[in-house]
């Protein structure tokens, strides 16, 4: 791979998963980013060998990102070498290095059939075990290339003559199985060997029919687990599949006695192989296979324990100092027979335990459902043997271990983080470490959130939940590249978009609403701000990446989506409205107050005299019915107006037209109902200031107005937030853009609670859901690993940093770097591995001297605000220097 300072294009990628080397659909699209003194790109040549044959192909214009596939459909299993180079008014750079990519096994080629284990005896949802697959084949000769493909429903794993197959962890991911299953493919050469092989395929529940959510039911995708495998080699006398799953094929009980996602493996090591008959065809309903854009689930990093407590002689708590998502690996098991128990957990109580009663769940009939994270292995007394269970993954910091006399060192046990293994696209560091570790701390709360799909805690729900990730999104992009991944879930969110237009909350849905009605969950299902997602999130990935296809993709979603929030906006009245006038007002037609709504959700709760948090909805039948048309409006009009600019990108002029003048009258009836001449919100919330500004609905001449009594009910707070769920992350930038830098700065330095610096005084190491997630008497309360208010380093990157996209720019062909300095702070250091290269800012101030460097990538373009300077600047690097700027302090 070339390097950004090269006279080539480099960084070449086409859109594909995969585990080891890129694995393509049929029309793969094509990126790579500029060389430094490229400006723009003018054109383009694209150079490839597909299977025998050598192409090429010109393109006009600046596009260098999902560039289109310019040739015939690729065919199954066919594999392509392509390299670029681009014109430019300096003329055609230098070819770049070759890239490779090889098409996926598409559904209408396999092979191979769907089997299932008619031999297995039924056990209760997480308590089943795995079963294992098995067949023999031979080889005869060197195979130059040999592949598997394979796909489950259920989690599984894969091994050649006992060797695991690839490094990707928890396949095939989670995913709406009823309406999308992706496939994988390995490289298997090495696990060859000429004469006889074995295949063998081991499968459990995982997110297919495991426990799921919070209340731990069954997810309803379907009865039974099934897998579909195929081995393909290309010998000297040609391609053959020697392997390929089919009914006859041996089920194998394993050592696995029981495997689930959410509540653990359990392993007997004692236990031998047991045959339990011949696979039978699978008769479930599964869809034809596709191939993720998301790269895998892997282990990304070991980390050892920082501390092993004794609690007796047969208990000890290990804590590995970091609170993730992952599981151990454990070796020194004991004797034949030892049984060692680990419980896993975010949390110890006074007396050094770990405890999970923060994370039970009440049920709706004053009951709870306990919260369990629990692994099991028995001992064959092999002193060499390992337990790492490959089935299940936890959230957690500490681990309690459980083995009559029970001996552990430092050596004998690890946590293997696990999440999806994501390029790393961004870095900031400072001269206050206090913001340093704010910074980690979020970003280990996102990767724990992060295994496969986007989650709101790897604990008690593990659900992606679509509220959390269009409020976090634009943070993950500057900390990792995401596009894949989210492309990934949006294809979930638009699989369980409900006929008649709503999103529902939590995507993959393990419920399958849109197949069993469930009145409860059905009447909560359609709420602003988390069926948003489904217009926030592409729009969001088109602005960062470029990529216009996520916006293709979810351009009907999208539409049916606001169509349903019209139709609830004009079909349904608040009662307080109603009370108001009986026939509703002209603009009533456009406020969307009537149906469910979660609203701002999750405001500061009082802390009680024992120093305990107050219940997050103190009044549940008063919160239900409270009037939440002020956000619900307000995300009307976000979706909408985002509609139409979608429309504009996909040349859709006249619906661009049509959703423009229709975001203008929800505005307009926005402002009618929900903010006045002196700037004030009905219901006065810092929340309702936040979107009134961030959103772009407070008109120009009552913004400051608004501004300045945000800062009041700010310094009402004692110089706290406010700020719930939605709006949290954009209460910093909105203060600083509007004036009040010095207001933005105090909350991010506040050290009482509730605040960003107070959780990390309380030891957090991931992201609270509750500001007082563990109280002054040490008592954990709610997740410890909730991202969404981990937002907030998203302003450490673009005010602190001072690095923001232009307001009309796409995929970071133009952007700002003005950064606003905080008291104290000597100097800041970040980067951006924007679509066009990397992004380089640096900056410190010493004495009366405060210097700027800033390296610009090609194909971008800058605009430096330092002082008393304001430079437009080109590709490279830009040394600033002006005489020490005041912080802003509000008047």
């Amino acid at each position: 791979m070339n390097d950004a300072s090269s006279t080539s294009p480099f960084e070449l990628t086409a859109e594909t998963g995969g585990d080891g080397f890129p694995v393509a659909p049929a029309r793969p699209e094509l990126s790579w980013k500029l060389p430094t003194d490229v400006l723009q790109q003018a054109g383009f040549e694209l150079e490839a060998t597909i299977g025998a044959a050598r192409v090429r192909f010109s393109g006009e214009g600046p596009q260098h990102r999902f560039v289109a596939w310019p040739w015939p459909d690729l065919r199954s299993t066919e594999r392509v070498t392509w390299r670029v180079r681009v014109r430019h008014r300096g003329g055609m750079t230098a070819w770049s290095a070759w890239a490779t990519l090889e098409a996926g096994l598409f559904e209408a080629d396999w092979e191979a059939e769907w089997i299932t284990s008619a031999g297995a005896t039924e056990h209760p949802v997480g308590e089943r075990p795995a079963y294992d697959f098995e067949t023999r084949f031979t080889v005869d000769g060197t195979a130059d290339t040999a592949r598997l493909y394979s796909a489950a429903l259920g989690v599984y794993e894969a091994f050649v003559n006992g060797h695991r197959v690839g490094s990707a962890e928890l396949l095939p991911g989670s995913q709406s199985y009823d309406r999308t299953l992706y496939a994988q493919a390995f490289d298997v050469a090495s696990a060859l060997q000429t004469g006889e092989n074995t295949l063998r395929l081991r499968v459990s529940d995982g997110w297919f029919r495991g426990r799921a959510g919070a209340f731990r039911q069954q997810a309803a995708w379907g009865a039974d687990t099934a897998i579909r495998a195929e081995l393909h080699l290309d010998l000297e006398s040609g391609p053959t599949v020697v392997a390929a799953t089919r009914p006859g094929w041996e089920v194998l009980e394993t050592d696995v006695v029981r495997a689930d996602l959410m509540d653990g493996q359990s392993v007997d090591l004692t236990r031998a192989p047991r045959s339990l008959g011949e696979a039978v065809a699978s008769t479930s309903e599964i869809p034809g296979v596709s191939w993720s854009p998301a790269p895998p689930v892997r282990v990304t990093d070991e980390r050892w324990p920082v501390s092993i407590t004794p609690l007796g002689p047969d208990d000890a708590v290990v804590d590995f100092g970091q609170n993730a998502s992952g599981r151990v690996r454990l070796s020194s098991l004991g004797e034949v027979g030892a049984t060692t128990t680990l419980v896993y957990g975010e949390h110890v109580d006074p007396a050094g335990r770990v405890t999970l009663t923060h994370l039970d769940t009440p049920t709706p009939d004053g009951g709870s459902v306990t919260f369990r994270q629990q692994d099991e292995v028995i001992s064959n007394g092999d002193p060499r043997a390992l337990f790492e269970p490959r089935h299940t993954v936890h959230g957690f910091r500490y681990v309690q271990v459980h083995r009559a006399n029970l001996e552990l060192s430092d050596s004998d046990i690890s946590m293997q983080v696990l999440h999806t293994d994501f390029r790393t696209a961004g870095g900031f560091s400072c001269s206050d470490d206090n913001l340093n570790q704010l910074w980690e701390v979020a970003r280990w709360s996102f990767l724990g959130n992060a295994v496969d799909v986007p989650t709101d805690c790897p604990t008690r729900e593990r659900a992606g939940w679509t509220g959390d990730w269009q409020i976090f999104l634009p943070t993950a992009e500057r900390l990792y590249d995401v596009d894949g991944f989210s492309r990934k879930w949006l294809q979930s969110v638009r699989d369980d978009q409900l006929d008649d237009g709503r999103i529902v909350n939590i995507s993959p849905d393990n419920s399958r609403l849109r197949a069993i009605p469930d009145p409860g969950v059905d009447f909560a299902t359609g709420s602003a701000g988390w069926g948003d997602a489904i217009t926030i999130v592409p729009w969001e990935l088109y602005r960062t990446y470029g990529d216009v296809t996520v916006l293709a993709d979810s351009w009907e979603a999208m539409n049916r989506w606001v169509a349903y929030a019209l139709r609830a906006a004009a079909g349904n009245r608040h009662p307080s409205r109603v009370e108001r006038s009986a026939e509703p007002l002209a603009h009533e037609k456009y406020i969307w107050d009537g149906t469910f709504h979660f609203g701002e959700w999750l405001e500061p709760t009082p802390i009680s005299d024992d120093g305990t948090p107050g219940p997050t909805i103190p009044d549940p039948i008063a919160w239900a019915m409270a009037d939440k048309g002020e956000v619900g409006t307000a995300y009307l009009h976000r979706s909408v107006e985002t509609l139409a600019k979608v429309a504009a990108v996909l040349g859709k002029t006249a619906e661009a037209a049509h959703f423009g003048e229709l975001a203008d009258k929800i505005r307009d009836a926005w402002r009618l109902e929900f903010i006045g001449p002196d700037g004030r919100t009905p219901n006065d919330t810092q929340a309702s200031y936040v979107r009134a500004l961030a959103f772009g609905l407070a008109p120009e001449d009552v913004r400051p107005l608004a501004a300045q009594r945000l800062t009041e009910l700010i310094e009402e707070a004692d110089g706290h937030l406010g700020t719930g769920f939605l709006s949290t992350a954009d209460l910093l930038p909105v203060l600083a853009d509007n004036g009040y830098v010095d207001v933005a700065h105090r909350l991010l330095q506040q050290r009482t609670t509730p605040s960003w610096l107070g959780m990390i005084d309380r030891g957090a190491t991931t992201i609270w859901e509750e500001w007082e997630g563990v109280d002054r008497n040490g008592n954990a309360h709610a997740s410890l690993n909730h991202y969404s208010k981990g937002a907030v380093v998203r302003y450490l990157h673009s005010h602190v940093l001072g690095l923001q996209d232009a307001p009309d720019s796409v995929a970071w062909d133009s952007f700002i770097v003005a950064p606003v300095l905080l008291n104290g702070m000597d100097w800041v250091s970040g980067h951006f591995d924007s679509p066009q290269g990397r992004i380089e800012i640096d900056w410190y101030i010493r004495d009366e001297e405060a210097v700027l460097t800033v390296v610009v990538p090609g194909g971008s373009e800058a605009l430096l605000v330092w002082g008393e300077h304001r430079v437009t600047a080109g590709p490279g690097r830009h040394d600033l220097r002006a005489t020490r700027p005041a912080i802003p302090v509000t008047a």
